[in-house]
């Protein structure tokens, strides 16, 4: 299990979390077939959707975590904002407006737990 805590992540980033993310996955799986290699890319970007979210939206990035558990991958991104994601309308002019929709998307189960110092996003992930 790979853990990081506040202390540990105060200059971690969205490449930082990626690798953490690609690690867990290479060592508890040992993917090599197209459907895992998918899987592997799929993780890496809810990985970057959510911290890069965290780190521009959320007040910074105060905790991640991932790990197997279950069968699943469980990415789990801490920030100090305490509102939910939630869907923006898209507009044509702007970059961005997708990642929560592709976290959705992609993640078998996502879980927001808001509490008073900041909120956890959950991001499940079926191992193929």
């Amino acid at each position: 299990m790979t853990m990081h805590t506040a202390p540990e992540i105060q200059e971690m980033g969205c490449h930082d979390a990626r690798a953490e993310v690609r690690a867990v996955v290479e060592t508890a799986c040992r993917l090599r077939s197209g459907h895992a290699r998918r899987f592997r890319e799929d993780a890496l970007l809810v990985t970057s959707e959510l911290t890069s979210n965290a780190i521009l939206h959320g007040g910074g990035l105060t905790r991640f975590n991932a790990r197997i558990e279950d069968g699943s991958l469980l990415v789990q991104v801490s920030d100090q904002s305490m509102t939910a994601p939630h869907h923006v309308h898209h507009n044509p002019g702007q970059p961005g407006g997708f990642g929560w929709m592709i976290t959705q998307r992609l993640a078998s189960h996502v879980c927001v737990d808001i509490q008073p110092d900041g909120k956890t996003i959950t991001a499940v992930l079926a191992l193929p």
